[in-house]
């Protein structure tokens, strides 16, 4: 991307953002209504988890802030065995597994940007964490991976007609049920996803 396109960068946890906040030289930061960071080329918002808290970052970042472009990064479990820890993936459909059409009873999909040269997966999107491995089982019939935030963040982004893009790094599978170790393995592998968004979006 160019120099002067303006990246607004949705991430949940500061646990998740905290290479992003170190390593990045920012320009300033305010408290409110979020955390944010206002870079050169990314401003980042550090949203909170869940559905309402991204959609509200994510509007907030397309009216005030006049962003080009949305990604959303961060922590994604895996539903399914093969899928290990740290490995990140490009996002083609995100599903509201907790909201479904009253006519069809599928959940919603939101579709956002896909950039060339990737493999894509599907994402789950719903407001309490998919940590059991039987609700991981059941999960895995329509998606791989799933989140909190990915599909509000589409949603939001798609009604301003502002492209989007989702990448996610696993950060728990089927056999990680303690949240202690999905901790971990966020602080594990957080730099990784930090390296991989700058060279994919920065340079």
């Amino acid at each position: 991307m160019s120099k002067h396109h303006r990246i607004g960068l949705i991430m949940a946890t500061y646990i998740e953002a905290k290479p992003f906040v170190e390593k990045i030289n920012w320009l300033g930061s305010e408290k409110k209504p979020f955390p944010v960071y206002y870079g050169n080329r990314v401003i980042l918002v550090v949203s909170g988890m869940g559905k309402a808290n991204a959609a509200a970052a994510c509007a907030w970042l397309c009216v005030r802030e006049s962003v080009q472009s949305i990604v959303n990064t961060g922590a994604a479990g895996a539903n399914q065995q093969g899928l290990p820890p740290g490995g990140i993936h490009h996002i083609s459909e995100a599903l509201e597994t907790d909201r479904r059409h009253f006519k069809t009873n599928e959940p919603f999909c939101h579709k956002p940007s896909v950039m060339e040269g990737f493999s894509t997966l599907r994402l789950a999107t719903r407001e309490e964490a998919v940590i059991d491995p039987d609700q991981r089982r059941q999960t895995a019939a329509i998606a791989e991976l799933s989140d909190m935030e990915g599909a509000a963040v589409v949603q939001i982004a798609n009604r301003f007609e502002i492209p989007c893009f989702l990448f996610k790094f696993i950060s728990d599978t089927p056999e990680d049920t303690q949240g202690s170790r999905i901790v971990a393995n966020i602080r594990q592998y957080r730099d990784l996803n930090f390296d991989f968004f700058t060279q994919t979006f920065l340079q």
